[in-house]
């Protein structure tokens, strides 16, 4: 068994590296494939916006005969090391054979990549864009992911404690039920006032036409919005071009709203069709019959995930996100949604986690971050 960096111009390495989970999970009902055109394009240095900035490797571990038997990402995210004033790797895209070898052989290569490049400690998983999802699922494996959310083997965490990670921080993902939500008459009250006291409105879409104006806008604001939390790292024009292509592929409009004050932007709700299903048929292709799959599936699931809920903070303890909330319950009255999924909220914000029961949230996923300190 043998640890080699792969070359991204080489079709037959790139293939190698996307197909490794595609048997690993053949046959799990929960897995959500990829699609093989968005996995290539994250691999591709001169079209991907994260290498313009900042630095990725892949690696593949292989019996003498060829034979895959785990892959993993080392990262280097120098526009988070600026700005957060720190020398952290990140690894990602982990996926292997229950096997300790393969999996300290893999992380060992990443803590030496690291090494490589005076950074003094490994930190993940974590993706290479904003938004990408983060950490490893290690409770809710019986449930099917929120979009773009991992969803991973179970043996993964003994594998990543083996290899000398501690665990850094948990993120909680919870839901909401239609025929449970409900909104208590007190957090009515506080939104009404908030609107009318403080100005806030909400603006509503028609189409992705307009959704596309305001992208620079909401650049702004989800970096103000979460400057200063873990592992963020300001979202670059051109990295928010691809982020908005990816949500708006299939976003509905009437489920993204924004929070004004004025003609400010606030606050932001970003909800979504769960169209797991369809692409676990299309198994990562749009062609000949994936989209069929995918289309047919926003139009008939009943699941929607709440990928972004956020305030700007000189506006957070002011009722703005009972404004988001009661516009989150809205989408499921009017649109049909039998279920909502909040994604991954860490386990130390402790006003979001308390806000998001009020509503009757249930907390039934986690995701774990892990951290190791080289040693040089």
């Amino acid at each position: 068994m043998q640890v080699r960096k792969i070359d991204l111009k080489n079709k037959k390495d790139v293939r190698k590296f996307i197909q490794l989970p595609f048997d690993l999970y053949r046959g799990n009902p929960y897995w959500v494939p990829p699609l093989r055109s968005d996995m290539k394009f994250i691999l591709n240095r001169e079209e991907y916006p994260f290498y313009q900035h900042s630095e990725a490797d892949f690696f593949l571990a292989e019996e003498e005969n060829g034979k895959v038997l785990g892959r993993i990402a080392a990262v280097n995210n120098c526009r988070y090391n600026e700005v957060s004033n720190t020398k952290r790797a990140f690894f990602y895209f982990f996926e292997a054979a229950n096997d300790v070898e393969v999996s300290e052989a893999l992380f060992e290569t990443v803590f030496e990549w690291a090494r490589q490049r005076d950074l003094k400690e490994v930190y993940g998983p974590k993706g290479l864009l904003q938004g990408d999802g983060i950490g490893l699922l290690v409770e809710g494996f019986d449930q099917p992911p929120a979009m773009g959310i991992a969803y991973n083997l179970p043996y993964y965490h003994d594998l990543i404690i083996q290899a000398g990670f501690e665990k850094l921080a948990d993120y909680y993902s919870g839901y909401l039920k239609a025929d449970t939500v409900e909104i208590p008459e007190k957090v009515l009250r506080i939104a009404k006032k908030v609107k009318e006291r403080r100005g806030f409105w909400v603006k509503k879409f028609e189409s992705k036409e307009e959704l596309l104006k305001v992208a620079p806008q909401v650049r702004e604001v989800y970096n103000a919005a979460f400057a200063g939390g873990e592992s963020f790292s300001p979202v670059t024009e051109d990295e928010m071009e691809v982020i908005a292509k990816r949500m708006l592929s299939t976003a509905d409009p009437r489920m993204i709203k924004l929070v004004y004050k004025g003609d400010e932007i606030v606050g932001f709700l970003f909800a979504y069709h769960n169209i797991g299903a369809g692409l676990r048929k299309a198994n990562g292709r749009l062609w000949p019959f994936g989209w069929f799959h995918i289309m047919r599936e926003f139009k008939k699931t009943k699941r929607a995930d709440a990928n972004g809920i956020g305030i700007l903070p000189e506006h957070q303890g002011m009722g703005a996100t009972a404004i988001l909330y009661i516009e989150m319950e809205k989408i499921m009255r009017e649109l049909g949604f039998e279920h909502v999924e909040t994604v991954q909220t860490r386990e130390d914000n402790v006003a979001s986690l308390g806000e998001a029961s009020i509503f009757g949230l249930n907390w039934y996923k986690t995701h774990r971050v892990y951290r190791k300190e080289l040693v040089y």
